[in-house]
C-alpha cells in the first residue's frame, strides 16, 4: 500500500496533467499522454530534488517544487513533441 507521501505526489502529479490538458486541450488519448507526463515528469523531478539537495519547498520527504518543475517541464516536451503538424494536404 503506497505511503501518503507517493498519494500525494500522484495526485499533485495528477492535477498538474489535467490543468494542462484543460488550457492546452485534445482528445482523450492526449489527456492519457499529459497525465503520464505529469506522472513521470514529477517523479523524475522529485529524484532530481533529493539528488541535487533542493530543499525549496518540501512536505514531509516530498520536494513539491522539484517535482512540479519536472513535471511542466515533461508537459511542455508532450506537448512540443505531440502538436499539431501540418502535413501539406489541403483541408477540402
Amino acid at each position: 500500500m503506497p505511503g501518503p507521501n507517493a498519494t500525494f505526489a500522484f495526485i499533485i502529479a495528477t492535477l498538474l496533467g489535467a490543468v494542462f490538458h484543460l488550457v492546452v486541450g485534445g482528445d482523450v488519448r492526449r489527456l492519457a499522454l499529459f497525465l503520464l507526463a505529469g506522472w513521470i515528469g514529477f517523479g523524475l523531478g522529485h529524484t532530481l530534488g533529493v539528488i541535487m539537495d533542493i530543499n525549496l519547498f518540501n512536505i514531509g520527504t516530498l520536494r513539491i517544487v522539484a517535482g512540479i518543475a519536472g513535471a511542466v517541464i515533461a508537459l511542455l516536451a508532450a506537448a512540443f513533441f505531440t502538436g499539431n503538424r501540418r502535413t501539406g494536404r489541403s483541408l477540402r
